[in-house]
């Protein structure tokens, strides 16, 4: 008789199923959740730059310096390539005359111009976000508490599950 009746409690014990069933409870408070994050934003910074401007500025005329200078530099260039004096003669011709030009026409900074000049910067501004929301809600008396993204009022009606489970 014993075991008859252990084997009837385990057999119970095994066929005794969870019950559940959807219900709705009703919202009693809402409160949205935030969140800072850092977002990307760019703007314009312009700024005003004094830019050089160059124009050819007439010299004096080469100094007799600058013009012998030439010569010599242009007779050794014109020597070493040629191997000759010719060559010599031509390149202190050549380097005397290239003295005397630039010292004739030149270019220099004469003013400056002002203008502005724009840089994109971008910088990170802390944004206050929506998250998500806490609900709180009740059920023939019995309150829960609950995160959503979905946005519900005081007084809506949400499904929730309820279940019985016997030990």
């Amino acid at each position: 008789m014993k075991n008859l009746l252990l084997t009837t409690v385990a057999v119970l014990g095994l066929s005794t199923a969870a019950y559940a069933q959807t219900e709705y409870a009703t919202i009693t408070k809402v409160q949205p959740n935030y969140q800072n994050i850092s977002v990307p934003t760019t703007r314009t910074e312009c700024r005003t730059v004094n830019v050089p401007v160059y124009g050819n500025v007439q010299g004096n005329g080469a100094s007799g310096t600058d013009v012998l200078t030439g010569m010599v530099l242009g007779g050794l260039i014109g020597k070493g390539a040629s191997g000759n004096d010719k060559g010599a003669a031509a390149g202190a011709v050549i380097g005397g005359i290239i003295a005397a030009e630039n010292k004739n026409n030149r270019q220099e900074i004469v003013g400056y111009q002002q203008q502005q000049q724009c840089n994109d910067v971008t910088f990170y501004e802390t944004q206050e976000t929506l998250k998500n929301y806490t609900i709180w809600y009740e059920w023939n008396g019995a309150q829960g508490r609950s995160y959503t993204y979905n946005q519900y009022r005081l007084g809506d009606q949400i499904p929730v599950t309820v279940s019985i489970n016997a030990k």
